[in-house]
């Protein structure tokens, strides 16, 4: 039995013995550097971000080991892109590095002093609008670091006004943070105070007046939201609406 027992422990070495040897010589003859570098880098899912600026943040070029590159290391030089949601990405040997991107969607343009930013719905800054806004999108005008619960307002309101379809038949809608806790809304050059809270409601509110105002033909300079039981309206004499 020691016998047996001896001669199986010489076999199992012998089989780990061969087995890296065979490694070994593979390394050997075929060297990872023989492997065919990057010639195509593909990326899909990408609209606002250009194939050159991925590239550019990805770090990546032709010429480049496929087997070497860090799948992990690219992921985290494109998240460092506010515009970069996720990354997946796989090695289609013998040479191509293929990313499908999930970007983040503008959501509206941010006015901090006379500068634009375009944001997410979660109210991060993309990029700065160097040329003209994008005139479908709503504006929120005030500063998210020093008013930041009325910020959170304001997007809370621009959601709803989005899922309403208010951004679709309005040309230009901009929500100002007047106070801390308050807000205003310019639909169309028509001032709407809404105050804070139940925007929901008002914004029901809203739709109810302008048919009301529209079939009387009122010229409006602005509406007062702020009350449970009533809406002002400052035509070009005050008069209250019930």
């Amino acid at each position: 039995m020691r016998v047996y027992s001896a001669l199986g422990t010489v076999a199992l070495y012998a089989s780990i013995m061969a087995v890296m040897f065979g490694i070994g010589a593979y390394i050997y003859l075929y060297p990872v550097t023989s492997i065919p570098s990057i010639k195509h880098v593909e990326f899909t899912g990408n609209k606002h971000l250009t194939d050159d600026e991925l590239r550019t943040l990805a770090g990546v070029g032709v010429h480049e080991n496929l087997a070497t590159v860090s799948n992990g290391e690219v992921s985290r030089r494109l998240l460092k892109s506010p515009w970069i949601l996720s990354v997946n990405i796989k090695k289609e040997f013998p040479d191509t590095l293929s990313l499908t991107i999930k970007e983040a969607e503008p959501f509206a343009l941010l006015d901090i002093n006379g500068r634009l930013f375009l944001i997410d719905e979660n109210g991060k800054l993309l990029e700065e609008m160097k040329d003209s806004p994008i005139p479908f999108l709503p504006v929120i005008t005030g500063d998210p670091f020093r008013e930041k619960q009325g910020f959170s307002h304001a997007l809370k309101l621009a959601k709803l006004m989005r899922d309403r379809g208010f951004s679709l038949e309005r040309d230009f809608i901009e929500i100002m943070i007047s106070k801390p806790h308050e807000l205003a809304v310019m639909i169309d050059g028509t001032v709407v105070i809404l105050g804070a809270g139940m925007y929901k409601e008002k914004l029901e509110r809203l739709l109810e007046l302008e048919n009301h105002i529209g079939n009387r033909g009122i010229l409006v300079d602005y509406i007062d939201l702020r009350f449970a039981d009533k809406a002002i309206v400052k035509p070009i004499k005050d008069e209250v609406v019930n």
